[in-house]
């Protein structure tokens, strides 16, 4: 096979090559993650497919090897994760030799030395995440300041708890890779993919904060909890994300997410889908067929994916939203 240039840019943010040799795997691969040497231990002849997506803080790559490969990185620079999905990989992190496979993931610190071996014919999922944006995630769902950086246990199991399900969502990630119009590459989707991959690596991985992170959470107040709801009646167009409403109301995320399970008896991002559909059905039962459409309506309120938005409706209101503009007022 050889490099596939209408494929390399075929989303935003992303790039995709079935087959390239060792140093022009080195050049793309340094375009995303630190700067990395890859090598060819044994000497054979060596063929590398890359597939590479970067949504703000977060990258993910799949990468193939045909033979034995090394990848080495003086320092990590951010939290990095390998997922082996074929073969293994070998590691070395704080002087410990690791050996991963499909149901055992790597992680490495800011300031690790990355090591990895590839066998021949191994296959894995590499994620990076900038620093900041892994301790600000878990700063928010704490509520308070943390220390980085955060420590990472060196491999984790994939085969069951979260961090099976963190797993499989990093495969759904790059599953989106070759579709250009994939909703993960609409803004508001993209920061709330973004912060799902976060926050449940924290609940994935043992660190010195997991036992605080997986506790029981208080209740927010409910004036505090009563801030967010007036934020969502506000603005329910804006793109609001949990993290936004925490803010508001001056909490941490699992204290508005217990807050608003005790006091409005729903998720804050339901609520938020709740009062976003009661404004797109006032402006379909208002609005004119001949001059407005329900996509603009959905989209003026917030709703990117309109298949998902058109079952909520109908969920909500036993109706289509295309039955709901044509009722004579």
């Amino acid at each position: 096979m050889v490099d596939d240039p209408s494929r390399a840019t075929s989303a935003p943010g992303a790039v995709y090559f079935d087959s390239v040799d060792a140093t022009r795997a080195q050049d793309v691969l340094n375009r995303f993650y630190p700067p990395m040497s890859v090598g060819t231990p044994d000497g054979a002849d060596l063929k590398i497919g890359l597939e590479v997506i970067q949504l703000g803080p977060l990258t993910v790559g799949h990468l193939t090897f045909t033979g034995s490969a090394t990848l080495v990185s003086p320092q990590a620079g951010g939290y990095h994760v390998t997922l082996p999905t074929a073969g293994r990989v070998r590691a070395q992190r704080d002087d410990q030799e690791i050996t991963a496979t499909p149901a055992t993931a790597l992680a490495f610190r800011p300031g690790d030395r990355l090591h990895l071996r590839q066998e021949p014919h191994s296959a894995e999922l590499d994620v990076r995440i900038e620093p900041w944006a892994l301790e600000d995630e878990l700063a928010a769902l704490l509520g308070h300041p943390v220390e980085g950086p955060i420590d990472l246990a060196p491999a984790f199991d994939l085969t069951g708890g979260p961090a099976h399900s963190w797993s499989r969502l990093i495969r759904l990630l790059h599953d989106e890779l070759d579709h250009e119009t994939s909703l993960f590459h609409q803004p508001l989707i993209a920061e709330q993919l973004c912060s799902s991959v976060l926050s449940g690596l924290l609940l994935s991985v043992p660190h010195r904060y997991h036992a605080e992170l997986v506790a029981p959470a208080a209740s927010g107040p409910p004036r505090a909890i009563q801030r967010a709801v007036e934020a969502i009646h506000e603005e329910p167009e804006r793109a609001m994300t949990v993290r936004d409403l925490a803010a508001v109301a001056g909490m941490s995320v699992r204290s508005l997410q217990e807050g608003f399970r005790r006091h409005v008896g729903c998720a804050p991002m339901t609520y938020l889908q709740q009062v976003r559909l009661g404004r797109v059905r006032e402006a379909l039962l208002q609005g004119d067929p001949a001059r407005i459409t329900v996509a603009a309506v959905a989209h003026r309120w917030g709703f990117a994916h309109l298949g998902r938005f058109a079952s909520a409706y109908r969920e909500r209101f036993g109706e289509s939203p295309s039955e709901t503009l044509r009722q004579i007022t």
